[in-house]
């Protein structure tokens, strides 16, 4: 098997692990579940900012959607994993420096290991994507990414 069908076929699984915790998460976001209530009202209640119950929750599982579908298009993947690398980190930082915490709700710590491994997939899909990613960082700042390495 080639280099580039391997690289295809682990950035299709990749991709579909991505969206797998995103799309099944939206039913739970958009519909106003306990947990996801909990989760962006703690947010909320902590920062003092009012906006992350519930538009925050309608905000990010939108936006999750937008990821989940970009990563299926070849020519927009590294936007789909850009989106979900900065939505995730986000989500990471907060379970570990907010009082959200790395369990929620007695899950033994599930979602936050979930959001690990969909940090690890989108950075992986932007690795193998580097070439693309420099390209349009060139393009939009005219640094080449590349000489400065």
């Amino acid at each position: 098997m080639s280099d580039n069908r391997v690289k295809l076929i682990a950035v299709f699984v990749l991709s579909a692990y991505i969206a797998f915790v995103f799309v099944q998460s939206l039913f739970y976001k958009f519909t106003g579940s306990e947990e996801s209530i909990f989760i962006f009202s703690t947010l909320r209640d902590w920062s003092g900012i009012g906006l992350f119950e519930p538009f925050g929750r309608w905000f990010i599982g939108s936006a999750e959607l937008v990821a989940s579908i970009l990563l299926f298009v070849p020519r927009a993947r590294i936007f789909g994993a850009g989106i979900a690398f900065v939505i995730i980190s986000g989500a990471i930082l907060f379970h570990l420096f907010t009082p959200l915490g790395v369990e929620i709700m007695d899950d033994g710590g599930l979602l936050f290991a979930l959001a690990c491994g969909v940090w690890l997939s989108s950075a992986a899909i932007l690795l193998v994507h580097r070439d693309e990613v420099f390209a349009l960082v060139e393009y939009v700042t005219g640094v080449s990414l590349k000489r400065a390495m």
